[in-house]
């Protein structure tokens, strides 16, 4: 298949080297120093299980550079960039085009749909853990890599065919991908795990291990997750199991010194995906008439301390 991966971070990148390296046309669109980079000495996968690899058959090039229409566009943009994201579905998708965004935040694909009538803009979501190393480097301190998508419920089915035929196409890759017919809860139940994260990470400036020892850092982790599973019930979505139980097995499987990309974008003073992350959940507690107290406080310590 043809891709097009928006974002080479630490998700598109990591994505788009395994679809790459499994012989599918892939193109990155990235930009600054690390799409420099990329152009001048290739892309190089860092890896903890499989060492490094060059990524030789990755293409790299600007958004206004690209020159083509792909079969699948994943788009890995941070939630803040998400209108460059819609420009370029706009100007790249045609009618045989697949988007899928595998962004942070639950129901990037329906913003993105009412945005784009015309394409084909599925849900996603991935479980990951990568980062830029430096500039044409990517690293994956752990080997998860996980990837749900589908379609929503009342949506057009358009392109069926194609989406089921690339699910395939990503286990050949080494990818953990799966077509669902559950992906507002397979979305619902990976935010309950970064937002919480991301959140009273950023709140205590916490590591991953915090969150595996008796403290307030855990005690705020648990709650949140435990509002988004009343903010899923309230929606209709039906978990199978608890979602505080999944989330420290997994918080469980990586590395201990670890902290998320939005405290990581915060600590460096620029924009991040707080909004998507914290405010949002505060205004869907208010839209399903659901309590968010624990939610609410971070929202109104992040505007108090100016973070974006």
């Amino acid at each position: 298949m043809k891709f097009a991966v928006l974002g080479a971070g630490g998700v598109g990148g990591i994505v788009g080297a395994y679809l790459a390296l499994a012989g599918n046309d892939l193109t990155f669109i990235a930009r600054g120093a690390h799409l420099a980079a990329i152009k001048e000495k290739g892309f190089l996968l860092r890896t903890s299980h499989r060492g490094d690899i060059p990524v030789p058959t990755a293409k790299a090039c600007a958004s206004d550079e690209y020159d083509d229409t792909p079969d699948v566009i994943f788009v890995c943009f941070k939630y803040y960039s998400l209108p460059d994201a819609i420009e370029f579905v706009r100007r790249h998708a045609g009618k045989e085009t697949l988007v899928i965004p595998l962004l942070n935040v639950f129901g990037t694909g329906e913003v993105m749909q009412k945005e784009l009538p015309d394409a084909t803009v599925l849900d996603g979501c991935v479980y990951i853990y990568g980062m830029v190393e430096s500039p044409g480097i990517v690293a994956q301190p752990a080997p998860i890599l996980r990837i749900f998508y589908g379609y929503r419920p009342k949506q057009e089915r358009r392109l069926e065919s194609l989406a089921k035929e690339l699910e395939p196409v990503l286990q050949a890759a080494d990818i953990d991908g799966h077509f669902t017919e559950n992906i507002r809860r397979e979305a619902l139940q990976k935010f309950s795990y970064v937002s919480p994260l991301g959140a009273a990470g950023l709140y205590f400036d916490a590591v991953s291990g915090d969150f595996l020892r008796e403290g307030e850092p855990r005690k705020l982790f648990i709650g949140l997750i435990e509002e988004i599973e009343a903010l899923g019930r309230s929606m209709g979505i039906q978990f199978e199991k608890s979602l505080v139980d999944v989330n420290l097995k997994l918080m469980d499987s990586f590395t201990k010194d670890l902290k998320t990309s939005m405290q990581r974008d915060v600590a460096h003073g620029g924009p991040s995906e707080f909004d998507g992350l914290v405010h949002r959940v505060s205004r869907l507690g208010k839209e399903y008439h659901v309590a968010t107290p624990l939610y609410d406080k971070i929202s109104a310590w992040g505007k108090e301390k100016g973070i974006c």
